[in-house]
């Protein structure tokens, strides 16, 4: 499966994004309330980076509460590792264990028409599976 059917039945205006001029006590606000580890960081209309809960944690380890009041850009990690919508959900995976990342944004043309997790990509995974081995039950019960 592509990520494109994967975000088939998605909206692209549903991913929550944030700014990088928004600061960081604003950015951990959204994290917190719509209990999510990351956002996609837009500097005019184009993905510049991400922000995620380990941006937050390193910051504050290094800089303490202060840190809160800095721009998304200054901190978030960039560039931001993306994936095209006809990526394979097996090579997007193979992606984010290599780079060692849970959210890719997904870019067609310079344009975010999604955002994927590890989880959403594993959930896919076993979703197939499970598929599978049904498939193969009815198949063994009727031969």
């Amino acid at each position: 499966m592509d990520i494109a059917r994967l975000l088939a039945n998605r909206a692209s205006s549903d991913v929550i994004t944030c700014d990088v001029d928004m600061t960081m006590r604003e950015a951990v606000a959204i994290l917190a309330t719509r209990r999510i580890g990351a956002l996609p960081v837009m500097r005019e209309g184009e993905v510049a980076g991400i922000f995620s809960e380990r941006d937050v944690i390193y910051c504050i380890e290094h800089e303490g509460e202060a840190s809160l009041a800095k721009k998304v850009g200054d901190v978030m990690t960039a560039p931001a590792i993306t994936v095209e919508p006809n990526a394979k959900v097996e090579e997007a995976l193979e992606l984010m264990t290599r780079r060692r990342v849970r959210h890719l944004p997904v870019v067609q043309n310079g344009a975010m028409c999604g955002f994927v997790s590890i989880g959403d990509l594993v959930k896919t995974q076993v979703d197939s599976l499970a598929q599978e081995a049904e498939a193969m039950r009815a198949y063994i019960q009727t031969a």
